[in-house]
This record gives structure tokens, C-alpha cells and sequence, in this order.
């Protein structure tokens, strides 16, 4: 199993020069198992264009090295806090793609203005507020990991309903069923951030989507009556 995981860890970390999502070393997904609590995660600065699916890195939920000649990315406890906080969890995505970077250092959530938002995320994606001081002297990630989890509790957001959330002065990190699927949906809020600014670069005073479309068009394609796509 954690060599299939491996595979499909490494198959996602490649999509995101693919995408157009990074530049250099700049990103990182991992996947996890559940039935065995280990993740897998990219390694730390490795170029993509040297990685190999033997080069993942194993972890557990402990934040505890299982496997692997190299160091497991910087950001791996903001990974672990979020597997630990949420077992809907399977993938996470860090990038720091430019369109919803610019986003996140503007300390803005990304309203929703249109259907293609709402097919994703129910409602805006929330920027997370900043980290003190005291936060990032202590443990950067860790606490990067519990900021994301303050703002989706705080605000009565369910995450699998809004797989996403900006972090201030950073980026985006992205999460879904597995590690494809988170990466799928960063792919997503990156065209969604920078539809967000073109539509208020054409129109400065646009109004948010009315709830009705936001509702239409996140549950035909989510939960118990979704009609989207071949059964």
C-alpha cells in the first residue's frame, strides 16, 4: 500500500509543474492512509525535475520520519496538523501560484462572483488571519497548520464542502480525497483567483453571486442529489 502511495504522491507533486502551479521548488502535496496513519509527502527542495517516487518521504501521524533517505518537506506539520484535525482529509496541496498568492497577501477572502467558484467551494475562500509573532518563533508550520483550522471552525466551514483556504502574507493550501483530488482543486482556485480579479479590475462594485446560484451549482455536483455528470 505505501508503495502504490508513493506512486500516486509523486504522480500529484508532478502535476503541479504541469499546471503551471510552481516555479523552482515551490509547492508540495502529500496523500495519506488512513488505515495505517502514515502520509507521504514530497521531500524538501528536491528539484522536480530530479524526483523520483522513491524519493517520498513517509510520516506519521506522531510527525515521526517511517521511511525515507531524505527530509520531509518544511511545511510537513502544517500537513499533520490538518490529517490529525480532519479524517475527510485523503490529499493536501501547498503552492504558491501567483494569482491566488496575490490573494493571500492581500489578506482577502476570494468571493464567490460566479458558477464556476460554486462548483468547487460553497461560499468565499477564506484568508486566514495573520500569525503573531510569538506563532511563527515557536513552530511556523505547526501553528500555519492551526491558523487553517481556526478560520474554518471560527467560521462554520465545513472542509470538504470548501476544499481551500488562502494564508495571509503566504499562499494557498488545497486538500481533497486523495492527493490528485487536492490537486485538482488547487488548479481550480487558481483559475477562480484570477477570475476573481478580473471581474473586479471590469467592474470595481460587483456583487457576490446570489446564494440561489451558489447552492444550484455546488449541489449538482456534490452530496446525496447531485445530477452532474454520467451516473
Amino acid at each position: 500500500m505505501l508503495e502504490e502511495l508513493k506512486k500516486q504522491v509523486y504522480e500529484a507533486n508532478m502535476e503541479l509543474p504541469r499546471r503551471g502551479l510552481i516555479t523552482y521548488t515551490w509547492g508540495n502535496v502529500s496523500g495519506i492512509d488512513r488505515e495505517s496513519g502514515y502520509f507521504v509527502i514530497k521531500p524538501s527542495g528536491v528539484d522536480y525535475d530530479k524526483l523520483t517516487p522513491d524519493d517520498m518521504v513517509v510520516m506519521d501521524l506522531e510527525g515521526n520520519k517511517i521511511e525515507g533517505d531524505l527530509k520531509p518537506s518544511s511545511d510537513t506539520p502544517t500537513h499533520l496538523e490538518l490529517y490529525k484535525k480532519y479524517p475527510d482529509i485523503g490529499g493536501i496541496v501547498h503552492t504558491h501560484s501567483p494569482e491566488a498568492t496575490s490573494w493571500a497577501q492581500a489578506g482577502r477572502d476570494i468571493p464567490l462572483y460566479g458558477t464556476t467558484h460554486a462548483d468547487y467551494f460553497f461560499g468565499p475562500i477564506p484568508c486566514a488571519r495573520s500569525l503573531t509573532p510569538e506563532e511563527i518563533d515557536e513552530a511556523y508550520e505547526t501553528n500555519t497548520g492551526k491558523v487553517i483550522i481556526e478560520t474554518l471552525e471560527t467560521r462554520g466551514i465545513n472542509p470538504v464542502y470548501t476544499p481551500g483556504v488562502l494564508c495571509t502574507n503566504h499562499g494557498p493550501f488545497t486538500w481533497g480525497k486523495d492527493a490528485a483530488e487536492a490537486v485538482h482543486n488547487a488548479v481550480v482556485l487558481e483559475e477562480v483567483a484570477k477570475m476573481a480579479t478580473r471581474t473586479e479590475l471590469i467592474n470595481p462594485k460587483v456583487q457576490p453571486a446570489p446564494d440561489c446560484i451558489r447552492d444550484k451549482h455546488f449541489f449538482r455536483k456534490h452530496g446525496a442529489n447531485a445530477y452532474y455528470g454520467q451516473n
